[in-house]
């Protein structure tokens, strides 16, 4: 499978530097660049190893500035961005194409008569970076130059010159390089076909001034240096390739065309489990779909434990997410289930199922490994809903038995009260808040500022807490354990929930017995009540609520979170931390919504044609930002600018969700 950029795409520069790529190794590294192959964030280079996976990223290689030999002279293939907006050298004019081959993000120049073919993967489960270049249509050999680019900060930190000492020398036909003081090095490999010989030059130059023009416009430092650690030497016969390969310290990097082999079979194998299990679908599906399989996978790693080896999580986004408890169960149906990878879906429910304390999840595992924080009201709610889901795909009720204790006492503690002032009030829904802390998915905060803090009784909680206690009542008859008190409960949330309908404004309000009383701000949040398996609504008010999404809070892109005609609507998500942070659930449209309201929308009304045209525009968003995969968030102003993650992994599983939903595959 194979997408492209065509010639008048690669020879626009300001096009090649608003598209990113991204190749992740499953245990929390990754690399990524734009396509020009100017680093534009402090999250651009070519290994970010994961020490303590899923965490402890850090940069270890930031570049490979390659040159070609042709006729004597030197041609500069990359290209770097320096203070006072200078882009030097120009290398992205030689660029051909770019395509994404099977997953693998590849190059092709073009220097006089020659076109060399550059390709990035990484190593799944090892903190390996692979860089091939294959010389094609050149009348003789040519020499391949590289110099090394290397760091050692942690990711989300610059690093200045002079910053620590390194130790660089050439042992065999490698080149090592070490951070003194620090455990980990980068050991840097070239394999060129036989009978070609490396030579490194090695080097100890700073390279001094690289400016990321993207961290500058998000108000963040963004002038950085690189050591130049050394340059390889390689002559290329037509038709040859020369791999180098990036390798923390420790890792064993083997044989890099098997390597290759294995990243390109891996990829074959995840659209073959996904077509087997979408079936009769699959063959309806646009290309786009199919590269989001392959995306989906970038977001599972793992998260090994002392008493469960092959625990598993998934990473919220990329590039500076870690895995958080919320969106790894929104995004688990959608990246596992429905690519046909129940496996993995059991293994992150247990894995997390160990982390349960007081009824909670966690909302977030910090990047250092300190202990995990429980500081979210829903994380826990999907929960419910994400094993639900795996059981209903699966029939597995071996873990369901298993898990059925968890789910039993996260009930329990939410009726007596948990963390936060979590708990069931007298009408039997959930009541949530604390002051200073953001309990919801609609989390943003600046200093001790929330800003929108939502206390109270939350629509989507309640729609969770719900759709939770009728699936309990099913699941506890599958696990043989009494489930007569969740429909109890169940019943009698259903008519507390009633109180949510606003009859003048023919929709919900967004939050009940606030501090100020109800809420009747317009936000998406109520689309759940309708996209749930089981809806606290009547017919009529779940169309109603349809209605009034589809025509004031949706864009191109996904939701809005907040009504345009509110005071308090933010159109443009750009700026520093601040301007940034008050526009992210103020009218800032997420992609990930769009998922609930286009279920929503076909459960109600079937109509496929419709739900199709509606997950169209996100679709034709794969190639225009993170390359392959789907980002966080767009301007809820026209036209709906992406910003935020390149790659989101709630983003990529609803897309996936809705659209197998909308093919008539689950109900």
């Amino acid at each position: 499978m194979q997408t492209c950029l065509s010639c008048a795409v690669c020879r626009h520069l300001p096009t090649l530097l608003s598209r990113e790529w991204l190749v992740t190794n499953n245990i929390g590294g990754f690399a990524s660049a734009t396509i020009a192959g100017v680093n534009t964030r402090r999250y651009h280079g070519l290994l970010f190893a994961a020490l303590r996976p899923p965490v402890g990223r850090t940069l270890l290689v930031a570049r490979l500035d390659e040159s070609l030999t042709v006729d004597g002279v030197d041609h500069l293939l990359y290209s770097s961005a320096w203070q006072r907006g200078l882009i030097d050298p120009a290398g992205w004019k030689y660029l051909l194409r770019w395509s994404l081959v099977e997953g693998v993000p590849t190059w092709t120049y073009e220097v006089g008569p020659a076109q060399l073919i550059k390709r990035i993967w990484m190593e799944p489960g090892r903190n390996i970076t692979y860089v091939q270049y294959q010389l094609c249509a050149a009348p003789h050999p040519l020499r391949l130059s590289a110099r090394l680019l290397v760091n050692h900060r942690h990711y989300h930190y610059l690093s200045a010159a002079d910053a620590g000492n390194f130790d660089v020398h050439v042992s065999g036909s490698d080149l090592v390089v070490k951070h003194a003081g620090e455990n980990a090095g980068v050991r840097v490999g070239v394999v060129p076909e036989p009978q070609t010989a490396v030579d490194w030059r090695p080097d100890h130059t700073w390279y001094r001034g690289f400016h990321l023009p993207t961290e500058e416009r998000r108000g963040f430092d963004h002038v950085e240096d690189h050591l130049s650690a050394g340059v390889a030497r390689v002559d290329l016969a037509p038709g040859r390739t020369a791999t180098f390969v990036l390798a923390a310290e420790g890792e064993e990097p083997g044989d890099s065309p098997a390597a290759h082999r294995r990243v390109v079979a891996r990829g074959a194998d995840l659209l073959n489990r996904w077509e087997q299990h979408a079936g009769a679908a699959a063959q309806q599906a646009p290309h786009a779909i199919r590269q989001l399989v392959l995306a989906a996978d970038q977001f599972i790693v793992r998260r090994p434990a002392r008493d469960e080896p092959d625990g598993h999580t998934i990473i919220a986004g990329y590039p500076w997410f870690t895995d958080w408890g919320r969106d790894t169960m929104i995004a688990l149906p959608g990246l596992t289930l429905v690519t046909g990878r129940p496996d993995l879906a059991h293994q992150i429910l247990r894995t997390w199922a160990r982390y349960v304390d007081q009824g909670m999840i966690p909302n977030r595992f910090p990047d250092e490994g300190e202990l995990p924080e429980y500081h979210t009201a829903d994380a826990t709610l999907w929960y419910l809903w994400a094993v639900d889901q795996y059981v209903r795909a699966t029939g597995d009720v071996a873990t369901l038995v298993e898990l059925m204790p968890t789910l039993r006492s996260i009930v329990d503690w939410h009726q007596r009260g948990t963390r936060h002032n979590i708990h069931v009030a007298d009408d039997g829904l959930i009541w949530a808040g604390e002051a200073g802390v953001n309990l919801t998915w609609m989390d943003a905060k600046i200093g001790d500022r929330v800003i929108t803090p939502r206390m109270g009784k939350p629509i989507e909680l309640n729609a969770l807490w719900y759709d939770a206690l009728c699936n309990l009542a099913r699941l506890a008859d599958l696990a043989d354990v009494p489930g007569t008190e969740y429909q109890r409960l169940a019943t009698r949330a259903r008519q507390a929930f009633e109180r949510f309908w606003n009859e003048p404004a023919g929709c919900c309000v967004d939050v009940l017995d606030g501090p100020d009383g109800a809420d009747d701000t317009l936000r998406p949040n109520q689309v759940f009540a309708v996209s749930l398996a089981h809806s606290p609504l009547s017919r009529e008010h779940q169309e109603a609520v349809v209605k009034k999404c589809l025509n004031q809070l949706l864009t191109w892109f996904g939701l809005r979170t907040l009504v345009p005609n509110h005071p308090q609507y933010r159109g443009r998500y750009a700026g520093g931390p601040v301007e940034r942070d008050e526009a992210y659930h103020q009218g800032t449209a997420w992609g990930w919504l769009l998922g609930p309201l286009v279920i929503a929308h076909y459960r109600l009304h079937h109509d496929a044609r419709r739900a199709r045209a509606l997950l169209a525009p996100l679709l034709g968003q794969v190639w225009t930002h993170g390359m392959g995969s789907l980002g966080e968030v767009f301007d809820g102003a026209e036209p709906h600018t992406p910003g935020g993650c390149i790659a989101q992994a709630w983003s990529v599983a609803e897309m996936l969700r809705a659209w197998q939903v909308t093919q008539g595959a689950v109900s």
